[in-house]
């Protein structure tokens, strides 16, 4: 059973509850993408990019992988 006042929780409606956020992962459920990907429909820097990217991985719904200088992000569906 989920608790009303699980942070867990909170964090998945606080990373959905930006448009921003929505569109990134919905690129995401096509496969995965790097930072610059992401930013780039935007028009948002990538400092912006990012932080965006750590509200969803803070809510486990990406998972971002450091491949040399590159960061790759995919999507981790579990907590929805």
């Amino acid at each position: 059973m989920v608790e009303l006042n699980s942070p867990q929780l909170d964090a998945v409606f606080h990373a959905l509850g930006d448009a921003t956020r929505r569109r990134m992962l919905l690129e995401l459920s096509v496969g995965e993408r790097t930072v610059g990907q992401l930013a780039e429909p935007f028009e948002i820097s990538l400092a912006a990019a990012s932080k965006h990217i750590k509200a969803l991985e803070s809510a486990g719904l990406i998972q971002r992988e450091v491949r040399g200088r590159t960061h790759l992000c995919r999507l981790a569906p579990g907590p929805l």
